[in-house]
């Protein structure tokens, strides 16, 4: 059994949870999220804290146990404090601008690419090289700063591209290293 399922969802205050039959909407201080969870787990709330249980003993349920538990758990973060991706830009001429709320990025192409900000998120620019991705669905804000790095993917030699903040990049020797 799912050691993760067993924990339970505490709610912060100011984040109310509504639970009707497998949809489960949570609404806080960001914004409101819903999910419709399937039939195999149930989701129950005691007081200020949400617990996730399997209505059956089957090896489908085990499996989305302790997967529903966190999803729920997303849920309530989001709408309360949120989530956030820092990608970093490396390259000479490599930059980002906002245009209106979308994002404009010149990478080293012949022309800049827009990425339009979807509902629900938002991209803030503290300097040209570096871009937060800010939203209150983790899924989402993971999925466009992933869009957003697969336009310059970091290469290996010089390093140049988009990169998630943190992230380490092999780097090779190139033609230098092998004569010899």
């Amino acid at each position: 059994m799912s050691r993760i399922g067993k924990q339970p969802v505490p709610v912060p205050a100011g984040v109310e949870v509504k639970i009707e039959d497998q949809l489960v909407t949570v609404k806080g201080p960001k914004g409101e999220l819903s999910h419709e969870f399937l039939p195999e787990v149930r989701v129950l709330q005691d007081g200020d804290v949400l617990q996730v249980e399997k209505t059956e003993d089957t090896r489908d349920a085990a499996a989305r146990f302790g997967l529903s538990r966190t999803l729920l758990s997303n849920m309530v973060v989001g709408v309360h404090e949120g989530f956030s991706k820092t990608l970093e830009i490396v390259g000479v001429g490599y930059r980002a601008s906002l245009k209106g709320k979308d994002l404009e990025l010149l990478l080293g192409y012949s022309h800049p690419i827009l990425i339009k900000a979807p509902q629900g998120i938002e991209f803030e620019l503290p300097s040209q090289t570096q871009i937060i991705v800010k939203g209150i669905d983790k899924q989402q804000v993971g999925q466009i700063a992933a869009d957003i790095r697969k336009q310059r993917k970091p290469e290996p030699y010089k390093g140049k591209g988009i990169r998630y903040r943190g992230e380490h990049v092999r780097r090779k020797l190139g033609k230098a290293a092998s004569a010899g």
